[in-house]
């Protein structure tokens, strides 16, 4: 959603914000906005539109600022307007604002009837508003700011600036991602790590419902509710700036695509044993004598992350003989699940802010459930609040549709559900080794499935004008038509539906005709004579078939107007390997409909509002 960028030190802020900006187009934005302090005091530049067209209003003025913060703005209230851009003002006091404000409507009321004027739709107005009102009876900046925040009900993440005391920045964190960074005599606020990451690898995660006031002497961090000082320790970030940058690529997308093979080796790097034939439980937080008393386990995600969910629910179940629900996370707490004793969730989150998921990972610990987390991102909110955590440690991903971090989330998936197993005694080594041998093969199959890509480009200029596309498959491949048919959504905005195949019979077969094609998931697996006759009902009805099989697979192939062949992998890992043509037809239809590919319309990477 919403970016924030701030920084203080001896450097010139300017063109610090606009970089730290441009990193943070990937969460989605629709206009953008910087405020710095000149010597006639703070000013302020927005504009609707591209982070270009704010670079482009002030280029040619030397302005140079030691202080000031940004923003990129994804619209929750208000139209895409420069009125309704951030940063916001009253008086002295400057604001940025990521989230939402759920009273705001009531503090706008009562605020105009003491005389304040408002200038925006935004709910992120009357936060400048109410501390410039605290400010006016007479409590320093510190003091009117933690006094206007007890006022505030819902989620965000606050950068505020005040010309009086031009020499610090205050940040607040509440329900909404914030990370600071630290430099030497300079220090930064953003939202994602990205954002500064050129400058420092040093950053802090302050906690919910914490204040950090920053100046070029240090960070001091306090319980704003509680107006108690507390410590959070520094962390160090592994990933190199240039893990960030498209590296050649035409797109973070496509780049990223093509990073999964490195990832998926990240992932597995150390977290398993073949001569132990064990998965090293230290890696997600959990002991095997929990996993042994565990008998029923909860998935919960949100879009990509709840497709690899109800992939993780067929390998569980199969390997370790457990129950699995799946949930959404915007369902879950809404339905009042009923959480018998002994039973564990697991939330899927790449990047650990996602308001819904956080919601149902809170949830489940009311309800007394062990909480594993499996997420990308070092130092997120759903890491540091789940028992145990996975990372899956693929590196930033900035492309909005999910790509490595989707094969890296059944990755971890494939190997809790091995160490699920062995404590269950539902595995012998021997099995387990094996499962290991096929797991070290598995980035250079994915390496070998990229080679597809010139293929999947020529299928991609035959169908990008069509209006509709369906995706079926069945067993633990369904997820994958599922997964196939949102990213062709997500990026090409071609209507797509995925679908069991089983199940086209009950109605989808009503939509076949010359002008629907039908990409069909085809492994050679217990089902796959059902999938062939599946294939054969849309052939008879003139569908155009798209076959995703394996290697040497003929009978896929003779069903079918184009075949994509894959190496040949496990059962469990079958998905992985089927997921990366999906994904480069997707990318290549939109980019041939000239389709903004790494930021789609009206989606944001990290949604951190429900």
């Amino acid at each position: 959603m919403c970016g924030i960028i701030g920084y203080i030190g001896t450097k010139n802020a300017i063109p610090i914000l606009i970089n730290g900006l441009k990193r943070l187009e990937y969460r989605g934005y629709d206009s953008a906005g910087i405020a710095f302090l000149q010597v006639n005091g703070f000013s302020v530049s927005r504009c609707a539109g591209k982070i270009r067209e704010l670079e482009r209003s002030i280029r040619g003025e030397k302005l140079r600022a030691k202080i000031g913060i940004g923003h990129t703005r994804w619209a929750t209230h208000g139209r895409p307007s420069e009125e309704n851009a951030h940063p916001h003002r009253s008086g002295g006091i400057v604001v940025v604002h990521n989230g939402i404000i759920e009273n705001f409507y009531e503090l706008k009321d009562d605020l105009k009837t003491k005389g304040h004027v408002f200038s925006s739709e935004t709910d992120t107005e009357v936060i400048c508003h109410l501390i410039c009102d605290y400010e006016k009876k007479g409590l320093s900046f510190r003091d009117a700011t933690r006094a206007a925040l007890g006022h505030l009900e819902g989620a965000y993440a606050i950068g505020v600036i005040n010309e009086s005391e031009p020499d610090r920045i205050l940040a607040v964190k509440n329900d909404s991602p914030l990370v600071i960074g630290l430099g030497k005599k300079e220090f930064f606020i953003a939202s994602d790590i990205p954002a500064f990451l050129k400058y420092t690898r040093d950053v802090i995660f302050p906690e919910n419902g914490e204040m950090a006031e920053i100046t070029t002497e240090g960070v001091s961090i306090s319980n704003f509710r509680k107006n108690r000082k507390v410590t959070r320790k520094a962390t160090r970030i592994t990933w190199s700036p240039t893990m960030a940058e498209k590296g050649g690529y035409k797109h973070f997308m496509l780049k990223e695509i093509y990073e999964q093979p490195r990832a998926i080796a990240d992932t597995i790097r150390g977290r398993f044993s073949l001569e132990k034939a064990g998965v090293n439980l230290d890696e997600f937080g959990l002991k095997e004598s929990l996993l042994k008393r565990v008998s029923k386990i909860f998935l919960v995600a949100c879009g990509t992350s709840w497709h690899s969910a109800l992939i993780g629910k067929y390998m569980i179940e199969d390997m370790a003989r457990i129950p699995c629900e799946v949930d959404i996370a915007s369902e879950f707490r809404y339905r009042q699940p009923l959480i018998p004793r002994g039973s564990l969730v697991i939330v899927i989150t790449q990047s650990g802010e996602t308001a819904d998921t956080l919601a149902a990972q809170r949830e489940a610990r009311k309800l007394g459930a062990r909480v594993l987390s499996i997420c990308n991102v070092v130092g997120s909110t759903s890491s540091r609040e789940a028992h145990g955590v996975f990372y899956t440690h693929s590196g930033p991903e900035i492309g909005v549709a999910s790509t490595k971090a989707f094969t890296t989330q059944l990755t971890a998936l494939y190997l809790f559900s091995i160490a699920m197993a062995k404590a269950k005694g539902k595995l012998k080594d021997k099995e387990i080794t094996e499962l290991f041998s096929e797991l070290l093969q598995l980035p250079e199959k994915v390496e070998t499935a990229l080679k597809i890509d010139g293929a999947v480009k020529k299928i991609a200029k035959k169908y990008c004008k069509v209006r509709d596309f369906l995706y079926l498959g069945r067993g633990i491949n369904y997820p994958i038509a599922l997964e196939g048919a949102l990213k062709l959504k997500e990026i090409s905005y071609i209507h797509a539906e995925g679908y069991p195949a089983g199940e086209m019979k009950h109605g989808p077969i009503a939509l076949i005709d010359n002008d629907m094609p039908v990409l069909t998931l085809a492994p050679n697996d217990n089902v796959y004579e059902k999938i062939l006759s599946n294939m054969e009902e849309v052939k008879s009805r003139g569908g155009k078939l798209i076959a995703v099989a394996v290697e040497g697979n003929r009978k896929a192939a003779s069903h079918s107007s184009e075949t994509l062949l894959m190496p040949e992998t496990n059962y469990y890992l079958t998905p992985i390997i089927f997921s990366i043509p999906l994904h480069l037809l997707a990318y290549h239809m939109a980019v041939l409909k000239k389709c903004n590919v790494d930021q789609p319309r009206n989606l944001a990477k990290s949604v951190t509002v429900e």
